[in-house]
């Protein structure tokens, strides 16, 4: 029988070649860039903690002495003073001033301290790179609460960690926890305090001059800063509304901050269901209690939650301002008027509504 032909378009091309060419081994070599390139990716990712762990020892290491806080604010004089200097370190966000609450909102430092806290990650082998971030405006429950959730520790432990704050010779209720990020190296609760102490310390204690102290006591600042943490929505508003506060306390105004009749509220119900910040309602402000700043006068008794170094700054230079009342609008944008009518016919304009 003759030997049919076939038209050469007909016949697959590389028919035989090809199915020889993707042999197991062949598919297995073009696995393998491919799996070597995710694995550098998985040790990378795994990694993060560990460089920021090196990164905080650097900075701990080689950062110089801190600068000495400025102050512009005179209470024995009731006047705020207007220096060029300061203003023009302080027009823009200070960063050699800042650098604990800054640090807490690196892309970075999220990611690292999110890592460290993934249950697969924290079984590997000598995975025992624990971070916590405490962010600015927190109660002293919520850091023991963030602190004891990361390490695993029982309400005993909570509670002998806030026994050992307590106990320091500061007489500060509230403001003694720096926010930041912290590399947790130890578990027990007296020494993780210490190690919140230590910046403490190096923050804020170590900053503060004989000078400033006997103009503004340490308390007081703390205080006067816990407020604006509060009521602030980032740093442009911050220093205009320690203007506001320290007004209001050179006429012998009330200050009717909102903000302390939540820590007057959450202190009445010990934070109910973990709310330590509850919404207020009009009848709070006839609550009993000498945090309440509507029925009391000048400051609260101490702070009312643990403020970034950016709070402190802002309320020992405050801006200078004729406004006493304020408030922030829907889009969070900051208003403020030099009498009650003029704030009204802000919240009118901005609500529709106002008394």
């Amino acid at each position: 029988m003759p030997q049919m032909k076939f038209p050469g378009s007909l016949i697959p091309k590389g028919t035989s070649s090809s199915r020889k060419n993707s042999s197991p081994k062949k598919r297995a070599l073009n696995i393998l860039p491919v799996a070597a390139s995710t694995l550098v990716l998985v040790i990378g990712f795994f990694s993060l903690p560990t460089i920021l762990v090196v990164d905080l020892s650097i900075q701990d290491a080689v950062r110089p002495p801190p600068p000495k806080f400025t102050i512009t604010v005179d209470p024995a004089n009731k006047t705020i003073i207007e220096n060029p200097q300061v203003e023009a370190l302080l027009d823009v966000k200070p960063t050699s001033l800042t650098a604990a609450a800054i640090q807490a909102d690196n892309i970075f430092t999220k990611v690292a301290v999110a890592i460290s806290n993934i249950p697969a990650y924290r079984q590997l082998a000598g995975a025992n790179t624990l971070f916590i971030t405490i962010k600015p405006g927190y109660r002293k429950e919520q850091v023991a609460k963030l602190i004891g959730d990361t390490l695993g520790w029982t309400a005993a432990e909570r509670a002998e960690f806030m026994k050992h704050a307590a106990a320091r010779d500061t007489d500060l209720p509230e403001g003694q926890f720096v926010p930041g990020t912290y590399f947790l190296s130890v578990t027990d609760p007296d020494d993780v305090e210490l190690l919140l102490n230590h910046r403490f310390q190096e923050d804020i204690l170590a900053r503060y001059s004989t000078s400033t102290e006997e103009q503004v006591p340490v308390a007081d600042a703390l205080t006067v800063a816990s407020l604006i943490e509060r009521e602030a929505g980032g740093w442009d508003d911050m220093r205009l509304i320690s203007g506001i506060i320290w007004n209001r306390i050179f006429l012998g105004m009330n200050l009717q901050i909102d903000a302390t009749l939540q820590y007057a509220k959450a202190n009445a119900t010990t934070g109910k269901q973990g709310t330590w910040w509850p919404p207020v309602v009009p009848k709070d402000k006839y609550i009993k209690s000498r945090y309440n700043t509507y029925q009391n006068k000048g400051l609260p008794p101490g702070p009312i939650a643990n403020p970034s170094v950016a709070a402190v700054v802002a309320a020992l230079n405050p801006k200078k301002t004729d406004c006493l009342f304020y408030f922030h609008d829907a889009d969070s944008q900051f208003h403020c008027s030099p009498t009650y009518e003029g704030h009204v016919k802000l919240l009118k304009k901005y609500y529709g509504r106002g008394k």
